[in-house]
């Protein structure tokens, strides 16, 4: 049989990981091997949910798919940034504050990051059916294939057994949340392409060397594969910030507002943030995949009080049941206030502002 050829694409060479001593966090590594079984989600149910309830952050390795779909998968996520002419690129900028959805491109320097200094990060985002809600640029569409089978991997092989085992952990029925999930919704699950780059080091003394403040994520589930740039770090129990190390072929995986509030608090979403690079990797760009899932539109985001294991340790509450926002509420509402809406100053490091009844922090 003909062996299926592909489009040629540029190939994205990542620079080499960080060899700097840093303070690594100490996350779980969770192997998935067998996470396609109700057997094999059994026996991973406690080594997920443990780390869903402390650390809110994991790594999943043996997923499925191999390094050289990985770098595939990074190879195609450079072309909106390195083969998009910019004049093209301007007919498909997202109109955030004015849709609440980021699909599409969006451009550097939108948002403040602190003192005056603006972002460097472009992103590109389509949900997860690729072609159903939007168009793309020309050097994309070649690719849109390939980009689909990637989000229906990652929807049905990755984030709806992690959904399984999340479920099982409340002792509720195994597909309680995956039915949350469905791939045909139009909530914006979706596949986002994103890439950062260097700023002057008269910014970088401005925003503390910040590039994107501390939060947690807007959705339920946030699947990232792991590159070597170090940025990413997350906000410890013990009130530390501590890097994300890179594991080659792995996923890291954490846990948005959204779940947290389905899940009474049991669940947490954990403040994360970005920051220069360390020394040796000062100067680099750092290209990302991300998978960011979310309810369905229409699910109203109160705890499920059906759980035996909520009957048993109580709830965790940030806003009256009765006035749940909806996932589509709480996602546009904060996707359009993100970086363009004032926030108001509690101390010297938190800042807040409120969507839909609920305080959303950041954290500079």
């Amino acid at each position: 049989m003909p062996v299926p050829t592909v489009p040629s694409v540029p190939h994205y060479v990542h620079p080499p990981p960080t060899k700097e001593d840093l303070e690594w966090a100490d996350l779980p590594i969770i192997d998935f091997s067998n996470a396609s079984t109700p057997e094999g989600r059994a026996v991973l149910t406690p080594q997920v949910c443990n780390a869903m309830q402390t650390s809110g952050f994991m790594y999943i390795i043996n997923h499925g798919m191999t390094q050289a779909e990985n770098d595939r998968i990074f190879d195609i996520a450079d072309v909106p940034f390195s083969q998009v002419p910019e004049e093209e690129m301007k007919r498909y900028v997202s109109d955030i504050k004015a849709t609440g959805s980021y699909r599409g491109f969006k451009p550097r320097r939108i948002w403040e990051i602190d003192n005056g200094v603006r972002d460097q990060l472009e992103h590109y985002n389509t949900h997860r059916s690729i072609t159903k809600l939007q168009s793309h640029p020309k050097a994309l569409q070649p690719f849109l294939p390939e980009m689909r089978a990637f989000t229906e991997y990652t929807h049905n092989k990755i984030l709806t057994p992690i959904l399984q085992i999340l479920a099982r952990g409340l002792e509720l029925p195994e597909d309680t949340f995956a039915n949350f999930h469905g791939f045909d919704d139009e909530s914006e699950t979706y596949l986002r392409f994103m890439k950062y780059y260097p700023r002057p080091e008269e910014d970088e003394e401005k925003a503390k060397n910040v590039w994107l403040k501390g939060h947690t994520d807007i959705g339920t589930v946030t699947v990232l594969w792991s590159q070597p740039v170090s940025a990413l770090q997350i906000l410890c129990p013990d009130g530390k910030w501590r890097w994300i190390k890179h594991i080659d072929n792995a996923l890291v995986v954490n846990i948005g507002d959204s779940m947290e509030f389905l899940s009474g608090g049991f669940y947490k979403g954990t403040i994360h943030r970005v920051r220069q690079p360390p020394v040796d990797q000062q100067g680099c760009n750092r290209l990302g995949v991300f998978y960011f899932g979310s309810a369905n539109a229409d699910v109203r985001l109160k705890p499920l009080l059906e759980s035996p294991v909520l009957q048993r340790v109580g709830v965790v509450r940030r806003f009256d049941d009765d006035k749940a926002p909806t996932m589509d509420q709480y996602r546009s509402g904060r996707t359009a206030a993100y970086g363009l809406s004032p926030l108001t100053k509690k101390d010297n490091v938190v800042e807040e502002q409120i969507i839909h009844g609920v305080p959303v922090r950041h954290y500079n």
